[in-house]
């Protein structure tokens, strides 16, 4: 075992499982790690795309035992790829071997909805699959052990993973909607013709899913000439209002459309800037997107795993305050909400 140090941390990724210990005192495991998410965020990770570039990492993959041969093949890789931060791999279908002492899990693998696959089904097997993660982490884990939530339904998946994990603080507990800020991101810089880095303080407001409302009320461009609003720029609030909104609740949906498979990695870049942002923190002036544990901030039901406008520093977040909602918002906001509090009910009727 490995610690950096002053930070002591080690971290815990999960796709069907990677796992990542970091050198300077990071610990990483990633459940599914063969899949195509874990595949593609593995060498990320090992190139300090999460972390930076000078924290050497040991990365720790947990897979399902079907997946055992694979897993070995992605060890082979790695190694083979002789990344300079990677100082160890363990590939593991023991879940218990694969969560001890991590200080960060990435948590990929769950059951996925199919074609004629009811709702109910899949988050009654994804409790299953979260109900199990849960206990290894909260018996294994490090005691301020970081969690982000990747497999959908994310928000859901991290709020039972919460329930049978409470010695972990809720505050640790996250979901990728890091996903669709980036995306958000990435529209408006193609719209506008600008760079995406120009682009800062786009909002993912509520479920990862196709509820989700993408504002751009506060977001500003860098023009060169100080900071403009992206509304003012855009000059179009009916496109911002209609083909906006439904692009980017549909874009997963059409790239799986267009290249048949899911959006790998896009999802693995995003888990990266998720944990770097919470771990080293955001830049000043920027927020980011991510579910976190609602306390009850602009009007959101306590208890619900929601995505929030945060900034983030020292390893803590803190939720942005005293954005001014309007009408329009505050709809799609309670909406998604509405949502989340359904598939909520559906997951504790399925413990019950």
């Amino acid at each position: 075992k490995y610690v950096s140090p002053g930070t002591g941390l080690q971290y815990c990724c999960c796709s069907t499982s990677i796992c990542f210990k970091v050198i300077a005192s990071q610990q990483f495991t990633s459940t599914y790690s063969t899949g195509h998410i874990g595949y593609a965020l593995v060498p990320m990770i090992a190139r300090g795309a999460m972390l930076g570039p000078d924290q050497p990492v040991i990365i720790n993959m947990l897979d399902i035992e079907p997946a055992a041969e694979a897993l070995k093949g992605v060890k082979m890789e790695l190694t083979d790829a002789a990344f300079p931060l990677l100082r160890g791999v363990v590939a593991t279908t023991n879940v218990i071997e694969a969560c001890k002492n991590v200080d960060i899990a990435v948590m990929l693998g769950g059951f996925p909805r199919k074609e004629g696959t009811e709702r109910k089904d899949v988050i009654s097997k994804n409790v299953l699959i979260y109900k199990a993660q849960a206990s290894a982490l909260e018996q294994h884990a490090a005691p301020n052990c970081k969690v982000l939530v990747v497999a959908n339904p994310a928000n859901t998946n991290a709020l039972i993973l919460k329930e049978f994990a409470p010695s972990i603080p809720e505050e640790n507990i996250t979901c990728l909607t890091r996903l669709d800020h980036n995306r958000a991101l990435g529209q408006i810089s193609e719209m506008l013709g600008v760079q995406v880095n120009d682009v800062k303080n786009v909002i993912i407001w509520g479920n990862h899913s196709s509820s989700q409302f993408p504002d751009v009320n506060h977001a500003t461009v860098d023009t060169g000439n100080g900071l403009k609003h992206v509304r003012e720029l855009v000059a179009n609030d009916h496109w911002l209002s209609t083909e906006f909104i439904t692009t980017m609740q549909q874009r997963g949906a059409a790239i799986i459309k267009a290249r048949k498979q899911s959006s790998a990695l896009s999802a693995a870049s995003s888990a990266c800037d998720h944990i770097r942002d919470w771990v080293i923190g955001t830049p000043k002036g920027t927020w980011v997107s991510m579910g976190v544990y609602s306390d009850g901030s602009y009007g959101i039901q306590p208890g619900l795993i929601y995505s929030f406008p945060l900034t983030c520093e020292k390893g803590e977040w803190s939720i942005v305050q005293g954005l001014k909602i309007d009408e329009f918002s505050r709809a799609k906001m309670d909406a998604t909400a509405k949502e989340l509090i359904e598939e909520k009910s559906l997951a504790y009727s399925c413990l019950n």
